[in-house]
């Protein structure tokens, strides 16, 4: 039976994403926006079944919200490797596993590429049209603004990580 060392201890509990700051800032905005709505989930039916009141106009920003959780979230997938793949392909044929590898991010990349440009259009639309929200009459490009924005930090990790898998022996 073998022995494990304090070093071998050491290593299996290091991350190796400890000094990422921007990893900790995704994993930061991600959780304030899904605990930001689910506090105005709670509070619009609170507020609906004791006043018969309903605060629609928040849907606004729970849509909002939703769109920077899953942007953010989708970058820190990226970041740690967690993101969804297909394990089977990626992890057990060494032989083609970069060639596995290489196909993924080159279609994870066209797709994030057509979300920043038709996000991107879809800002510019907005602005240039000045259309308002229905709710609370906000100009709807401050809320699309981030789709483009936020999938260009996706596409960077994409980049960093297919760098990192391809890199790896």
């Amino acid at each position: 039976m073998s022995q494990i060392s304090a070093s071998d201890t050491k290593a299996a509990v290091h991350d190796p994403h400890d000094g990422d700051r921007l990893l900790t800032v995704e994993r930061v905005l991600a959780a304030a926006a899904m605990g930001a709505i689910c506090l105005i989930s709670f509070g619009n039916v609170v507020v609906r079944y004791t006043t018969n009141f309903s605060f629609a106009f928040t849907e606004e920003y729970s849509v909002f919200l939703l769109l920077l959780m899953t942007l953010v979230g989708g970058s820190a997938a990226f970041a740690t490797h967690a993101h969804i793949r297909i394990g089977i392909l990626a992890d057990n044929s060494h032989r083609f596993a970069s060639v596995f590898t290489l196909l993924a991010a080159l279609a994870t990349l066209l797709v994030l590429g057509l979300l920043v440009y038709y996000g991107a259009r879809l800002t510019w639309d907005q602005y240039r049209f000045d259309e308002l929200s229905a709710g609370l009459g906000n100009p709807t490009w401050i809320y699309t603004i981030w789709m483009p924005v936020l999938t260009l930090l996706m596409i960077a990790r994409v980049l960093r990580r297919l760098r990192q898998d391809l890199k790896a022996p």
